[in-house]
């Protein structure tokens, strides 16, 4: 019998890092096919031109890149250079083919990121916090690569902002002062291509910026 192709309610089902890699292994050469393109896939776009918007710029981590499709926008608005980091090697191999990264690093996003604190002008995440399995836990590893005056673009699918504890999340940081200006523009996740149960799912894209100087202890 022949393996059915995995698919988008494979991802929301995604519950460990395991299952994270194993799902990702097989789906790394098809998905860009069989998924981007066939659901009419707009978020990674979306997160990139939100980004930009807000004055974002080089370099950028993209967080859990994929196959590079976030990167790819990036580079598209003239956005470079962006560093990619997933969980997924065969994704990140997916990754390098569109010649839009100048590095990648493989990393689970729940032990940290291994680059020097303060590495980057900008983050970017574009379907890491879509489907659930992820949440605002690990807000302080992006913080943490961040530069101070770092613009921050992380879309959060909108059925589990509130439910997965962004809101809260992103509220103590306001108030501690560890992050400004933050905005949430809502946009669709697929386009009119899209089919299925989710095909009108939102997200809310968190566009912020990391202060220039810490608070006082």
């Amino acid at each position: 019998m022949k393996k059915q192709a995995p698919g988008l309610s494979d991802a929301y089902a995604l519950s460990t890092p395991e299952d994270s890699r194993r799902l990702y292994a097989d789906w790394a050469g098809t998905y860009d096919q069989d998924f981007a393109a066939g659901q009419d896939y707009l978020l990674p776009a979306q997160t990139a031109k939100a980004f930009a918007a807000a004055g974002g710029e080089g370099p950028v981590l993209d967080a859990g890149a994929g196959t590079g499709l976030c990167g790819q926008a990036l580079r598209a608005l003239g956005i470079e250079p962006v560093d990619a980091t997933d969980i997924s090697a065969a994704m990140l191999a997916e990754a390098l083919r569109k010649d839009a990264y100048r590095d990648v690093i493989e990393a689970d996003l729940m032990e940290g990121i291994p680059v020097p604190r303060g590495s980057y002008r900008g983050v970017v995440s574009s379907g890491t916090f879509t489907h659930g399995h992820l949440g605002p836990e690990v807000l302080p590893a992006l913080l943490r690569v961040a530069m101070p005056g770092a613009w921050i673009a992380l879309s959060v699918n909108a059925k589990f902002y509130e439910k997965a504890g962004f809101a809260g999340a992103f509220d103590r940081l306001l108030r501690g002062q560890w992050i400004n200006n933050l905005t949430l523009p809502e946009v669709p996740i697929y386009g009119p291509g899209a089919t299925g149960a989710h095909k009108n799912d939102t997200a809310l894209i968190a566009v912020f910026q990391k202060v220039q100087t810490l608070p006082l202890a």
